[in-house]
């Protein structure tokens, strides 16, 4: 979770038709298993709120089985879906903006489909959602639909529900695309009180923006909230129950139904599994062990390689990266567009070639032209991270996505002298990532809007099977996230895929599409434990 700088709770990018957060699919040392003297059951689940970093989390109480009556008016609305998008049909609707006074106003959500091919073996409905928090599951149904499963297609309509605040979904704003060029380019590994001065600027700038351009929506974009409002659009698209497919975020976010309505969950998917029960500094530190696993898989394949920038040994390597992140820290490298490649954008560009293995041979000569004092490649990594577009601006990615985590999780840190106090115990789980990841985690220290949500354990007691994949090198959702949420599911069963990138479903394993493509399509659930290596 890149914390709040922003998150890396995010998807990651598989084919030319999905962009950068729609995924189709760790512990550290590339290990699977439970870290840090966690105990497992023999199916391989990591039992509730023992994964490492996580709290004393209170289980995630379900709503009332019945719909309150002052929110049966927005139950009652009627779709009036239009074509959109070419072969797409999208429609509007209202939910309250705030769920506890719904008489407060309302917020409008966008939705669109893919109607299905099929005939009498209509399912229904099939929800997906990318990650982020902050991407749009509309762009990425529209995105992806054709390269889903032909029986998917043919009995599910696929929908994509940009979330609150989030895409076409009375988004989140914050910032100009120049200044936040200026953002993405702070120095995210301060080395003096001056730089300090200048990361905390421009976090507060950040939030700032956020607070003005936003308006009142910025305090009600909460994964509970973004629940809730599926809930209603499962009730206007005639689902008795919620059939679901979500994608790193996109399975907290999943889970967070289950927990609230679990008599409504239908087939629920969650793929590169978050653990609820963490609290801001544990799934941070989490994560950066993810990467610095996804980078040891990387350096394990690139030594091999006669292209490969970084020598011989995987040390070596290390150390080469090391090096040129300083020598990058000292004097930013030229770029054809003009825009000096800092040090930050550097790590973030590298990040970013962890989320999947066809981005490695990428890498790879964007790190050689950087050694040759060119930083083209290694920003342009970065730029599609954030998703900068060449005219220079930004969509609403990187908003929604700090917004969402601000309020979903107290901050990691109140203050620069947390995060550099912190600064030790992340680099003891990730050497190369961990400084960068625990001043990241520091922006929700200035955020203009008070947190609603905690960390929790989500049971889902009297849920149908819900499955969840975890990938054991997974970068940004480490695999014992996936143990961990399996274990508080009470009907959790745990689909591993031994294997590198983030997210499993749809990229590269016949066994794991097989899986998940069953139980979507006959509701035969892969026994708990199933493992998955291609």
């Amino acid at each position: 979770m890149r914390a709040a700088r922003p998150s890396l709770r995010r998807s990651a990018p598989v084919a030319a038709a999905v962009s950068l957060l729609l995924a189709a699919g760790c512990t550290t040392g590339g290990v699977p298993g439970p870290a840090d003297g966690a105990s497992s059951s023999s199916d391989g689940r990591v039992p509730a709120a023992v994964a490492p970093g996580a709290t004393t989390a209170t289980p995630l109480e379900p709503l009332p089985a019945q719909i309150p009556q002052n929110l049966a008016g927005y139950y009652a609305q009627k779709l009036g879906w239009q074509s959109c998008d070419g072969e797409f049909e999208c429609t509007t609707f209202k939910v309250p903006l705030d769920y506890a006074d719904p008489a407060a106003g309302d917020v409008t959500l966008t939705a669109a489909r893919l109607r299905s091919t099929g005939g009498a073996d209509h399912l229904g409905s099939l929800l997906v959602n990318p990650g982020g928090p902050g991407g749009s599951a509309v762009e990425y149904m529209e995105g992806s639909a054709r390269s889903l499963d032909p029986g998917l297609r043919a009995r599910y309509d696929l929908v994509g529900l940009d979330p609150r605040g989030v895409g076409r979904s009375s988004p989140v704003t914050c910032l100009s695309g120049e200044r936040m060029d200026a953002f993405t380019a702070v120095d995210i590994t301060p080395d003096d009180q001056a730089e300090i001065d200048a990361l905390v600027a421009a976090d507060k700038e950040f939030a700032d923006g956020c607070r003005q351009r936003s308006g009142a929506v910025l305090g009600h974009v909460s994964t509970v909230e973004a629940a809730r409002d599926m809930d209603v659009l499962r009730g206007l698209l005639g689902d008795e129950r919620l059939s679901y497919l979500g994608k790193s975020y996109g399975t907290f976010l999943g889970a967070t139904y289950a927990g609230l309505y679990p008599a409504r969950v239908g087939r629920m998917v969650l793929d590169g599994a978050m653990d609820p029960s963490l609290d801001a500094v544990g799934g941070n530190k989490g994560q950066a062990a993810g990467f610095e696993t996804a980078w040891a898989a990387f350096a394990k394949d690139c030594v091999k390689r006669e292209d490969c920038p970084l020598g011989r040994t995987e040390e070596e390597a290390g150390r080469q990266l090391a090096a040129l992140f300083q020598q990058i820290d000292g004097r930013p490298l030229p770029t054809d567009s003009g825009r000096p490649l800092t040090e930050s954008q550097a790590t973030t560009g590298t990040i970013q070639a962890m989320y999947a293995e066809f981005l490695w041979s990428q890498l790879r000569s964007a790190l050689s032209d950087a050694e040759a004092g060119d930083g083209t490649a290694l920003l342009k990594l970065s730029d599609s991270y954030f998703e900068r577009e060449p005219d220079g601006s930004y969509p609403n990615l990187m908003f929604a996505n700090m917004a969402v985590n601000c309020l979903d999780l107290p901050a990691a840190f109140a203050d620069p002298a947390a995060a550099q106090a912190a600064v030790p115990d992340f680099e003891k789980v990730a050497p190369r990532f961990g400084r960068d990841m625990a001043w990241m985690a520091l922006g929700c220290a200035y955020w203009p809007v008070r947190p609603t949500g905690a960390p929790h354990t989500v049971r889902a007691a009297g849920s149908v099977p819900i499955v969840v994949v975890g990938t054991t090198r997974d970068p940004a959702t480490p695999y014992a996230w996936a143990q961990s949420l399996s274990g508080q599911l009470e009907s959790g069963r745990l689909l591993t895929y031994e294997g590198d990138g983030h997210t499993a479903y749809g990229r590269r394993s016949d066994c794991i599409d097989e899986a998940v493509n069953r139980y979507l399509l006959g509701g035969e659930a892969p026994a708990n434990g199933t493992r998955c290596s291609k």
